[in-house]
């Protein structure tokens, strides 16, 4: 039996043979995960139902089960009409969730047109497609070396 909470095989098949570096995609539903990922990249679509799951049910669900160097979430540009309105709330979730799992780095945005080219590196291994309905709650996760 398993011990981490993750239990969807085939995320649990990418992420094993992920190595340092690579990098995990967790994606809301208006992400477009079917053109913007990298060249290797697998996609595991979780679309239940609008809103299940969220992209910080699958965060805690990943961060049982691999270690992570750094979260980055998709940056909104200064000049977006949804910039008035702050930081996303999801983007506190996700601190918290990796608060939890012991990850020290901060969480850092990169700008919307950088966080693309990032996940479309060759380092890019998976994208999980969520149903989250909330705006700019995507996050894309480093992976980590596991330590003694």
């Amino acid at each position: 039996m398993l011990k981490t909470t993750l239990l969807h095989p085939d995320i649990l098949r990418i992420i094993a043979q992920a190595g340092h570096h690579s990098k995990i995609l967790i994606a809301d539903g208006n992400y477009p995960a079917s053109n913007k990922r990298g060249p290797r990249a697998e996609l595991v679509c979780l679309q239940l139902t609008p809103g299940v799951p969220t992209v910080a049910q699958v965060l805690s669900a990943v961060l049982s089960a691999v270690p992570v160097d750094q979260l980055n979430t998709i940056g909104i540009p200064a000049d977006d009409p949804y910039a008035k309105f702050g930081e996303p709330a999801a983007w506190a979730d996700f601190r918290t969730l990796a608060q939890e799992a012991g990850i020290t780095a901060p969480i850092e945005p990169i700008s919307k047109w950088d966080f693309y080219k990032a996940v479309e590196s060759p380092d890019h291994v998976l994208t999980i497609q969520t149903a989250d309905q909330a705006l700019w709650a995507n996050v894309l996760l480093t992976v980590g070396c596991r330590t003694p």
